[in-house]
């Protein structure tokens, strides 16, 4: 039976050299170690990364393929695509157990010993030599490449404390102090933003990926590292801040390339997993399908918009974000008012806004409007591109061909509520209205209710008053009505009539007259 078969209780039992030779251990990198799981696991149809979703045809078959390979992988793409995540969970294709000589700061392989410690030790008590065992979990080290980072953090220095201490020439190799990169001897070492590294420093990675060989200040070493490389890349860096170094590139073997959800549906399962709701939240807040359709369609829209830089990305953090701050939203709402339960309104989209904001790099234009208006105005893009999805479209003149035009009261489903807000009527939809007032703002519109009933008769009854304020907002979106941000919440009015209530009109008006 091989070692890595066997139960951790069995494992502890073994203490020395000689009861591992005993137990039929045989010594293998930490790239077979990877591979051979990640066949055991494939051929039971297990899953391999969980939780990452939408990369089940792409990144995931990528990484496997790289791994069976025996390769050192660079993740490549923009901020919040799970390649830090991706990386992590490469240790659960470790084995549970690894034995390492008890003491060696390399953790070295007590068949294999590569420091002068582990081969001394060895040499020293033979099959009495101590050995302990490294969970996989302890077998994962990251580093997050800053401009500061130096030779001396990733591959060691001499340290004269030592050489004083121990009384050793700067000549012998015990006062050479290691770096991450050989405390990380079989194991995972992960840099993140890898373009970030000085070129120095990535030079001084080559031998190590290549040869295993390390260099340190006038020491001539060979240790022979048994390291599993993982390197994650914004595109971005490669113009903004630094680049990989050509050498650097050659030697790592594959390049995955990343990227968002290609569907709302998979961005939505991907913000239902991640977004962190308490108990409390989930039971107080009911909400529905469309509202989450609508969070990971501003993302959609923000990739997508002219004022967002497209290099720097839209990550998938932003609907997480979002979708929390839109249940907080309704959850501060429920505790001003007394109310024990609720239901989400677009209302509470108010609570995106902050989310939004933090999360996009504007370009110059989207610098001068603003952060918070190009915010509400992916918002709006948001409600109207689903807006479509629920009800007719509210131009459909837009649509016909050769110059034909709607007929009938199909075409114009909407013409109560336009003509209601045509004669002077408002509503105003406050964000922290109570729900009896809520409803009551919404009921005053003719034709509204009737208008939901006819086109989403599924819906259910909680869900009733979200769609009547869905169509006021659709149709501001298709200027068919007018939309006003109010300090406590939106007012909606008659389009035309609210042109010419703009600053400066009476002035216009005036000016007109006396012409």
């Amino acid at each position: 039976m091989q070692y890595y078969e066997r139960s951790a209780e069995q494992l502890q039992k073994i203490t020395t050299l000689g009861e591992l030779k005993a137990a039929g251990y045989k010594s293998r990198s930490i790239k077979e170690e990877l591979r051979e799981n990640l066949i055991k696991k494939l051929q039971k149809k297990e899953t391999i990364f969980e939780g990452i979703l939408g990369y089940e045809e792409t990144v995931i078959p990528d990484m496997e393929r790289a791994i069976l390979s025996r390769h050192n992988i660079n993740l490549l793409g923009l901020r919040g695509q799970a390649k830090t995540r991706m990386a992590r969970q490469m240790v659960m294709l470790l084995d549970e157990y690894i034995p390492y000589i008890d003491g060696a700061e390399l953790l070295d392989d007590p068949l294999n010993p590569i420091s002068y410690f582990g081969r001394k030790t060895v040499e020293e008590n033979e099959d009495q030599t101590p050995i302990a065992w490294l969970h996989r979990s302890d077998r994962y080290t990251e580093k997050l490449a800053t401009p500061d980072v130096s030779v001396a953090d990733l591959i060691g220095d001499v340290d004269p404390i030592k050489a004083a201490a121990l009384r050793l020439p700067y000549s012998d190799a015990r006062v050479i102090h290691y770096g991450l990169i050989p405390r990380s001897n079989r194991c995972i070492f992960a840099i993140n933003e890898l373009p970030d590294l000085q070129p120095r420093i990535q030079v001084a990675l080559f031998n190590i990926l290549q040869e295993g060989d390390i260099q340190i200040r006038g020491f001539k070493l060979r240790l022979p590292l048994d390291i599993q490389f993982v390197f994650t890349a914004n595109p971005e860096d490669y113009t903004n801040r630094g680049s990989i170094v050509t050498p650097l590139k050659d030697r790592i073997d594959s390049q995955i390339i990343t990227h968002y959800p290609r569907s709302i549906e998979v961005g939505k399962n991907i913000t239902q997993q991640e977004a962190a709701l308490t108990p409390a939240q989930k039971e107080k807040i009911s909400t529905n399908e469309t509202i989450k359709d609508l969070i990971e369609q501003i993302a959609f829209e923000a990739r997508n918009s002219e004022y967002v830089d497209a290099k720097s990305g839209v990550s998938a953090r932003l609907t997480i974000s979002a979708y929390e701050n839109l249940i907080s939203a309704a959850e501060r709402r429920t505790l001003i008012n007394g109310d024990k339960q609720t239901h989400i309104r677009l209302a509470d989209l108010v609570g995106v806004i902050p989310a939004v904001t933090g999360k996009i790099e504007l370009v110059y234009e989207g610098e001068q409007e603003g952060a918070g208006i190009v915010a509400q105005n992916l918002l709006g893009k948001a409600i109207r591109s689903q807006f479509v999805n629920y009800f007719p479209d509210p131009k459909p003149a837009n649509n016909q061909k050769d110059g034909q035009k709607p007929k009938g009261k199909q075409a114009t489903p909407y013409k109560i509520i336009t003509d209601w807000f045509g004669e002077g009527h408002t509503v105003d939809v406050l964000s922290d209205a109570s729900n009896n007032a809520y409803q009551e703002a919404l009921l005053k519109v003719p034709g509204l209710q009737e208008l939901v009933k006819r086109h989403q008769p599924d819906v259910p009854a909680q869900d009733r008053f979200f769609f009547m304020e869905f169509v006021l907002h659709g149709l501001a979106e298709y200027s068919m009505l007018s939309k006003r941000q109010l300090t406590a919440g939106t007012q909606f009015g008659d389009l035309l009539s609210s042109m010419f209530s703009m600053p400066g009109m009476a002035d216009f008006e005036d000016e007109d007259e006396d012409y």
